[in-house]
């Protein structure tokens, strides 16, 4: 076995859709995004046989600092076996002789492997799954652990809620899962003839994610960013964006029409209800897109990633429908598990709006998911004690 720190892309991308760890964060194209938008430099490495077969691989993205220092960081860990301790063992050891050469100061892993199996307080299940083995051995060979955190404190969430399409025989089984109040929103935004479409462009999306932010207090990419998410999954048709339109106008005609032949009193007041919130929105004549959802995909999972919406769409139940059609799509489609990306391990935290999404993702079912967290790889003990310390000042600095 020996180590390539050039693989090329058209080998790259061949062996990372063949393989189960595959994700779409250790895709060929998040390293072009993130060189294009994050001010690093992508690099595709691993390891070959005496054939020159590929045995596993890694996007690494690199940070330089000064003194000619850098860090690296691998998104959601190697494209490899894991239950294959001598190939780990030696693309560790090929990875420590890499920084070495390249002045690296330390290497951060976060697989996308469970930690362990947890109910729904996040605690874990008395006689559960886990991955403890891997876990320790990470550790024997010089990966340390960077905690077990519950909030957003690390590259990538620890925890999601993912529903394994293969566990079901119908998606009648899976819609059994929602909860009911989440169906109930859903089947009523059928009232207002929305148009489910999927689409290769997002206009609008921009906007419309802004007003998220804004109401839940997080922080969005640029408009750049985005649009080059889009371009570069967009060349295998790994993303979707999922929007929703609405004819304002044409809904408040027919709700009027309804209201002619409506005898109970309780549903002539809902009409009126609806009538007089469509009327206050200015309505045109045209169709407008009052929410998108970006989703991206590998061979065989769906990840939903980006939401934007606006108070209509809120009114209308059209965000919970979005994320319904998306979860479908991904069952029709045959892939393994559809993916909410991110959640907290704390579900009562009182940290900004986290446990309401933790509780809005918990209602669209799926199994909840600990991951195993950061490790790190050092290869300069000193910098690497100080380079955060460094790092925080540098920020306040530019700021």
């Amino acid at each position: 076995m020996h180590f390539d720190e050039n693989i090329g892309k058209e080998e790259y991308i061949a062996f990372w859709k063949k393989n189960s760890n595959q994700h779409f964060l250790n895709s060929y194209w998040w390293g072009v995004i993130s060189q294009n938008n994050r001010g690093v430099t992508s690099k595709y490495v691993g390891i070959r046989d005496k054939d020159n077969n590929i045995l596993c691989e890694s996007l690494l993205l690199i940070k330089k600092t000064p003194l000619n220092m850098c860090y690296i960081y691998a998104p959601r860990g190697f494209v490899i076996d894991w239950n294959n301790e001598k190939l780990v063992e030696f693309f560790t050891s090929s990875l420590k002789e890499y920084m070495k050469r390249i002045n690296a100061i330390y290497l951060r892993i976060d697989p996308a492997i469970m930690y362990q199996e947890i109910d729904m307080e996040a605690n874990p299940i008395e006689g559960g799954k886990n991955n403890y083995k891997l876990f320790n051995k990470l550790k024997d060979l010089g990966y340390n652990h960077k905690g077990f955190y519950k909030l957003y404190n690390g590259n990538q969430p620890r925890y999601t809620f993912r529903t394994f399409n293969n566990n079901y025989s119908s998606f009648e089984d899976i819609e059994k899962t929602i909860s009911k109040t989440f169906m109930r929103s859903i089947k009523r935004s059928y009232n207002y003839d929305l148009k489910i479409e999927v689409t290769n462009s997002i206009e609008n999306f921009f906007e419309l994610v802004q007003k998220v932010s804004n109401k839940d207090n997080f922080n969005v990419y640029s408009k750049d960013f985005y649009q080059d998410v889009f371009k570069q999954f967009n060349k295998e048709k790994y993303i979707k964006n999922f929007i929703a339109k609405i004819n304002i106008n044409n809904v408040i005609k027919k709700f009027e029409e309804q209201i002619k032949n409506e005898k109970n009193q309780d549903r002539i007041n809902k009409l009126n209800k609806d009538i007089e919130f469509f009327k206050s929105k200015n309505a045109t004549n045209e169709e407008i897109i009052i929410a998108c959802l970006i989703c991206v995909y590998t061979e065989n999972g769906a990840w939903s990633l980006y939401i934007g919406n606006d108070d209509i769409a809120e009114y209308c139940g059209t965000v919970n429908r979005l994320y319904y059609e998306f979860m479908k799509d991904s069952y029709i489609n045959k892939k393994e598990f559809s993916d909410l990306f991110g959640t907290v391990g704390d579900p009562h935290t009182k940290y900004k709006n986290l446990a309401g999404i933790y509780e809005y993702k918990r209602k669209l079912g799926g199994t909840y998911i600990e991951w195993m967290g950061d490790f790190d790889l050092v290869n300069k003990k000193f910098w690497y004690k100080i380079l955060p310390i460094l790092l925080k000042i540098y920020r306040k600095l530019r700021k």
